[in-house]
Parts: structure tokens; sequence; C-alpha cells
């Protein structure tokens, strides 16, 4: 086997102001790393010319890590919205407690939703879709004991 571990997911945002609010303080994703990136080598692997971006790299308790990067002079605009059936990658599962607060708390600022959380799996868990400020869909999973 080639596969040893899945290191992070990578979500290209607008504005790294608005998005870090909604990783780090609404859902408590803690930031390891956050710097400016620009070179030669940062180029080539994104394999977009003059790439310049604001990598920011917070993780889970459990070590797994979202990377957000804002590309600070070649930005895209921001395409529309996918649908839950669009072929590609899709949404990022995300383990979390207390979803019916987290869910509160989100729509009040402003985070839109599929549906409230629901159970799901015969009960063992609760489930909903959101998207981030930027589109990106987020499935939320409590775990029930």
């Amino acid at each position: 086997m080639t596969v040893k571990s899945i290191r992070h997911t990578g979500i290209v945002v607008s504005d790294m102001e608005t998005a870090l609010p909604f990783y780090r303080d609404l859902l408590g994703l803690e930031i390891w790393w956050d710097e400016i990136e620009e070179s030669t080598l940062c180029e080539a692997v994104v394999g977009v010319k003059g790439a310049k971006m604001h990598t920011v790299k917070l993780k889970a308790p459990d070590g797994v890590s979202i990377e957000l990067l804002q590309y600070l002079n070649t930005p895209s605009p921001v395409p529309p919205l996918s649908n839950a059936n669009d072929v590609g990658c899709n949404h990022v599962a995300i383990q979390v407690e207390d979803i019916d607060g987290l869910y509160e708390r989100a729509v009040e600022q402003g985070i839109r939703f599929n549906t409230k959380p629901i159970l799901a799996g015969g009960g063992k868990v609760k489930v909903t879709y959101c998207r981030d400020f930027e589109g990106v869909y987020l499935e939320l999973v409590e775990v029930l004991s």
C-alpha cells in the first residue's frame, strides 16, 4: 500500500480575515502555521505563475489539518455554488461536539445549512451540511454515545 495517511484538505479562500473566524473561532480549529509563501518552488507545486499565497494551516485535536490558501496576487473570482451531487471534490466531513449548539451559533453568524442537525446512522450520529462563507460544503457530524 502506498498511502500512509491523509495529511490535510486545502481550501482556497478569497479573504483570509473572513475565513478564519469560521474555521478557527466557530469550529475551534487551532492555527499551527501562518505564512506568506512566494517562491519558484511554490509556483511549481501549485502550477500558478507568480503565485503569492497567505497559507494558514489549522488542526483538529486528532492532528488532521485544514489548509486555507488565499492567493494574494493571482486571485480568481469566487465560483458559483456547487450542488451536493456535482462531480468532483464535494465536502469535508468534520466530527464535532454539541452539533445543536454549534448549529445555533453558526446560524447567528449567517452560516447556511441544508437542514437542522438530524439523527442518522441508526440513531448513532447527528449530521448536517453547511457552507462556509465561500460556499464550501462541510458535513458536520456528532457521534452520539
